[in-house]
């Protein structure tokens, strides 16, 4: 008969354990996401909206006419007809210098041109009356010794044709005659062209350098007579009457302040997005509440050296009316170098960048839930939303007491 094998016996007790510890340990877990702390939540929703590209500057504002008047010697101003801020007329006197130099040089320099222009006439002319008188005097000489040599040689030759003249004589007398008849030929040459083509090009050299130096000395002269080139304002005016000046001293400025723009300095990272046309605004912090629209003109042709910056020197046109602008002011200048109609757009804080991907954080009930995005064009505050969410979305901005989202995380949505 064969034996019987004892029956197992099942330790209930270490079940009893086992299923209590599993329990507690639900049961904490349960309590912990209970009492977990949710983190106070800041959100938005995606706005379809015309999303603006800008970039801001500094820059300066000048005059397109301008015009500034500088002393052309050293010198005392005699008389000032304006005064600052006032509305002069083209061609209208605005200031006299002290001119009594300027005459004297332009004295001197016309009797220099006079002097150079007679000395031209006589070279031309082949010399003065008394060279003329001295080369038709040697050429009447020349011409009697031409005269006699030949008489001495007929004579000679006569003599030897009855064999009483010696032919060494002969050829003696013919050498005399050749000679005569050269110096003759040369002289009657210097009378029909008297003066070699090195003695013309240098006295007409001499009339084109006193020429330039009268004119110069005439510009001189009438620039100590400052007038107005075109109808503006004086804006500066640094002088007064009985000041003496140095050479190259600013005397006044004018301008048309009817027609200004403005030399904005923009980085040179920057400069890649800029085109001619595109619209600008211009505000003053002297004006404000006042704003001035316009658009870019010139593009830079080189990059400078700006303070401590690296910049390019940008043209802006001012369309609107420049009334309370001045010249030289300091302005901001905002041009917008992108715009996107309807674009879905979010805060530039929601966007979370890992591993070179974009990711936002919506929320999904209680829940922080992170979603993969595609981004377009950005500002300092907006990007666009090109796919990854909906418009519907309600995407986390960031906690109120400073803590990480994270996947998963409970929240309370702070209103």
């Amino acid at each position: 008969m064969a034996e019987a094998k004892p029956r197992r016996r099942i330790n209930t007790n270490a079940i009893v354990w086992a299923a209590a510890v599993v329990a507690l340990i639900l049961i904490f877990y349960g309590v912990r996401q209970l009492t977990r702390p949710r983190l106070p939540l800041r959100v938005t929703t995606p706005e379809v909206e015309n999303l603006v590209r800008s970039s801001s500057t500094n820059g300066k504002v000048e005059p397109v006419s301008n015009f500034a008047a500088h002393a052309p010697l050293a010198g005392v101003v005699r008389e000032l007809y304006v005064h600052a801020g006032e509305r002069v007329k083209k061609g209208q006197l605005l200031l006299q210098l002290d001119g009594d130099e300027a005459r004297a040089s332009l004295a001197q320099a016309t009797a220099a041109q006079r002097l150079a222009e007679a000395n031209l006439q006589a070279v031309q002319g082949g010399g003065t009356q008394q060279q003329q008188l001295a080369l038709s005097s040697s050429i009447e000489v020349a011409r009697m010794n031409r005269d006699h040599a030949a008489g001495d040689l007929a004579a000679v030759q006569k003599l030897q044709a009855q064999g009483a003249a010696a032919p060494d004589e002969v050829a003696r007398l013919k050498q005399q005659l050749a000679t005569a008849n050269a110096s003759l030929a040369s002289l009657e040459r210097q009378q029909a062209k008297p003066f070699a083509p090195a003695d013309l090009n240098h006295a007409k050299a001499a009339v084109a350098q006193a020429q330039s130096a009268r004119a110069a000395a005439a510009q001189i002269l009438a620039d100590s007579n400052v007038r107005a080139p075109f109808t503006g304002v004086v804006y500066f005016l640094p002088v007064s009457r009985y000041d003496y000046v140095q050479p190259g001293a600013t005397l006044l400025a004018m301008a048309d302040l009817s027609k200004m723009r403005v030399r904005a300095y923009f980085d040179e990272p920057e400069i890649g997005n800029l085109s001619v046309g595109d619209p600008v605004t211009i505000v003053w912090n002297a004006k404000p509440g006042m704003t001035w629209r316009g658009q870019i003109t010139a593009l830079p042709s080189t990059i400078i050296t700006y303070g401590t910056r690296t910049v390019g020197e940008v043209l802006v046109s001012i369309e609107t009316p420049p009334d309370g602008l001045l010249p030289n002011t300091d302005v901001t200048v905002t041009v917008v170098t992108q715009k996107v109609p309807d674009a879905l757009t979010v805060p530039l804080e929601a966007l979370h960048i890992e591993d070179g991907r974009n990711y936002v954080y919506v929320v999904a009930g209680d829940r922080l839930r992170r979603r993969q995005v595609e981004v377009g064009t950005r500002n300092l505050t907006q990007m666009q939303i090109l796919s990854g969410i909906s418009k519907n979305a309600v995407v986390a901005l960031g906690t109120t007491n400073g803590a990480p989202v994270t996947e998963g995380i409970p929240i309370s949505i702070v209103r």
